[in-house]
């Protein structure tokens, strides 16, 4: 009989899978909603990637649900059928042209390919918009911003319904008015409106950045809501930031237990985040 010689990979593998232990047991059975950026599936290997990161949340225990965003996919379409966007305050106008091109790229092309990945990876999974099932009801927003929707009524059934038979729910961002318009609405607002109507344990916000910065650059791994108020009052947080941090903040005021801002382009951010003593990001709990 061969011996077969200890790979320094395989015990290092098998130790990170040893200390998992007790983050596996921590989150089996809970709810983690990841809000999925555009720049964050940019690639195909990045994609292929994080499905494989779902799919694997999933098999052991965790009831992941994607919301995903998709600005740079709707931009090019807007280019390539030569109808013009504006922005008013980091947000989309969206006329009666822009929510079809929108409805079409993101219930369309971005969901289906998120969708088709995760199956790719051994994962069930189901796309869906906020207008399906009556997931998310909007209201108009800012009339100067046309069919932009602010969530105003949710009804999770459907994801509970879905979780119970282990499908993964694939969310696009679009909501239904209630005299039946369609409503784009902001992907991490949508995120942590679904995270908040299903009490989840984590809302975990994949971003281009890597964390929250203080005033000297650095990233802070663990903040409370109080901390994040402040240091937008002194300018810390600015800019990009600050609607990423109003969403977490409405989040664990509606009873999400805490919420991750992490970089979504470091591999296998999620599950640095969710099973490793380390972490990724900045973690934000209430007061």
């Amino acid at each position: 009989m061969k011996k077969q010689d200890m790979n320094r990979d395989w015990i290092a593998t098998a130790a990170t899978l040893n200390s998992a232990l007790p983050y596996l047991q921590r989150y089996d059975g809970a709810i983690v909603v990841i809000k999925l950026g555009g720049h964050a599936m940019g690639s195909d290997e990045a994609m292929e990637s994080f499905a494989r990161d779902v799919v694997l949340m999933r098999q052991v225990g965790v009831n992941p649900v994607v919301v995903h965003g998709g600005g740079p996919m709707i931009n090019a379409m807007l280019d390539k059928l030569d109808i013009r966007s504006e922005f008013v305050n980091g947000k989309r106008v969206t006329d009666a042209a822009t929510v079809e091109v929108v409805e079409m790229v993101l219930s369309g092309i971005v969901n289906k390919r998120i969708v088709q990945a995760i199956n790719a990876q051994g994962g069930t999974a189901v796309g869906l918009s906020g207008k399906d099932a009556n997931l998310m009801t909007c209201e108009q927003t800012d009339a100067s911003l046309g069919y932009v929707g602010t969530p105003a009524e949710m009804n999770p059934k459907i994801l509970h319904d879905l979780f119970s038979h282990d499908v993964i729910p694939v969310i696009a961002p679009l909501g239904a008015g209630r005299n039946g318009e369609t409503f784009n609405v902001n992907g991490d607002t949508a995120a942590g409106a679904i995270a908040s109507a299903l009490k989840a344990d984590r809302l975990l916000l994949l971003t281009d950045v890597s964390g929250v910065k203080n005033a000297a650059g650095e990233v802070v791994t663990e903040l409370k809501a109080g901390q994040i108020r402040e240091m937008t009052r002194e300018g810390t947080i600015a800019g990009g930031m600050i609607p990423k941090t109003e969403t977490a903040l409405d989040a664990l005021h509606s009873g999400v237990r805490a919420v991750v801002i992490l970089d979504g382009r470091a591999p296998n951010a999620v599950l640095l985040e969710l099973f490793t003593e380390h972490g990724a990001g900045s973690l934000i709990r209430p007061d």
